[in-house]
């Protein structure tokens, strides 16, 4: 929470109007007041449900991935597996869940590594990002009725290189690793990312 009285100054928010409604987000109209100049003005803001990312560790150290077409940028992106989180839904139930559906996986422990505000200039939502360890693929599927996924396991070292070399350009994906190598070099992994 911002306390500092030299900085900027918080907007006082007026209103809010929708100005579109689709299947994923709704784009509100956010009137907001300057406190100190007195002058108002209409924001973007965009209203989504808050989102998760897994990164999935096999008991081999390997993690889980998913390789999808992606419309936003007319190509195709490896990814870790993730998704929409229902209402009220729990970050980590939610991650559990994805990473089942997406991939057929489950695994032992599960637990938040943190979260992070996509975009906050536009982006009202979050997205968690979920550790789940010991993953075995042990389920079929359940893809939605759009989807099509390539899942594939990769060795924790390739992967961080693949994030370091721009192969994995989803930036929030790119979060969900910085957040996970920190945790796996503590736990003494080796560089392969097979468990010491």
């Amino acid at each position: 929470m911002d306390t500092d009285n030299s900085g900027p100054a918080r907007w006082e928010r007026l209103s809010e109007r929708r100005q579109l409604q689709t299947r994923v987000f709704d784009v509100m109209g956010a009137t907001c007041r300057h406190p100190g100049r007195g002058t108002e003005r209409e924001f973007v803001v965009i209203r989504a449900p808050d989102w998760v990312n897994v990164v999935a560790v096999t008991v081999e150290g390997k993690i889980v991935l998913v390789r999808q077409f992606r419309f936003g940028i007319d190509g195709f992106s490896l990814e870790l597996p993730g998704g929409m989180l229902e209402a009220g839904e729990d970050p980590v139930a939610a991650g559990v869940r994805e990473l089942r559906e997406e991939t057929g996986y489950s695994g032992g422990a599960a637990q938040l590594l943190g979260s992070v505000h996509p975009n906050p200039a536009i982006q009202s939502n979050r997205c968690h990002f979920v550790l789940v360890e010991g993953a075995v693929r042990a389920h079929a599927t359940e893809w939605d009725a759009d989807e099509e996924i390539a899942v594939s396991v990769r060795p924790v070292a390739e992967v961080l290189g693949l994030a370091r070399s721009g192969e994995i350009v989803h930036g929030l994906v790119l979060n969900a690793l910085m957040l996970f190598e920190p945790y796996w070099r503590a736990r003494g992994d080796d560089a392969n990312g097979t468990p010491s």
